[in-house]
């Protein structure tokens, strides 16, 4: 009898998406004093010290302001692949709305690890992408900005 392994997935930080709805968003938060938009949440306001802090869902696409190539593993607690099976993955600013809707810059993986290939005010949207599989065997994944292709 041959016995079928199935996976499943999980989100590395299931509290800061929507995910796994169809199109996730990330979540931010938003002060009822003064308007800074934070990611992730956050009980208290960076810029006046409120704790009026509310839930905001995060536009889901935006424009790249900088990146660069990951070429070795993050330091702690970074848990993704490490030695011969890390690949060097892209890391980009992404400044998340546009025009009088763009409300907060998120630093995020992308999905492209050659810079020749991105641009600076280059549309990008959010993803979920693989990141590793855990003990259990559960793909787990992870948010990441995708060039949008015209």
């Amino acid at each position: 009898m041959v016995s079928v392994v199935s996976t499943s997935q999980r989100a590395l930080a299931p509290e800061i998406s929507t995910w796994p709805a169809d199109d996730p968003q990330l979540i931010g938060s938003k002060c009822d004093s003064c308007g800074a938009v934070t990611f992730p949440t956050q009980q208290r306001c960076p810029r006046c010290s409120s704790g009026s802090m509310a839930e905001l869902l995060l536009p889901r696409t935006g424009t790249l302001v900088a990146w660069t190539t990951q070429g070795f593993p993050p330091g702690a607690p970074y848990a993704g692949p490490t030695g011969k099976e890390f690949v060097p993955f892209g890391v980009g600013l992404v400044q998340l709305g546009t025009g009088e809707d763009a409300v907060i810059r998120v630093e995020g993986r992308l999905t492209e690890n050659d810079p020749a290939k991105l641009e600076f005010g280059q549309d990008v949207e959010l993803t979920m992408i693989p990141f590793t599989t855990d003990a259990d065997g559960n793909e787990v994944v992870t948010f990441a900005f995708q060039p949008v292709t015209n």
